[in-house]
């Protein structure tokens, strides 16, 4: 069991989840307000189409 003491911590447990979501949000709110701001829509705003 010793493979298992070694990865603890990584992966898919919740503190990973819960943060992994709270980086989801931030990132489509500064989307959404960017678009109002600028009135383009994101990837337009960084100029990737």
């Amino acid at each position: 069991m010793r493979l298992k003491d070694e990865l603890k911590g990584w992966g898919f447990t919740q503190g990973a989840e819960s943060l992994n979501g709270r980086l989801a949000m931030i990132a489509f709110t500064t989307a959404i307000i960017v678009e109002l701001l600028t009135g383009h829509g994101f990837l337009q705003f960084l100029q990737l189409i």
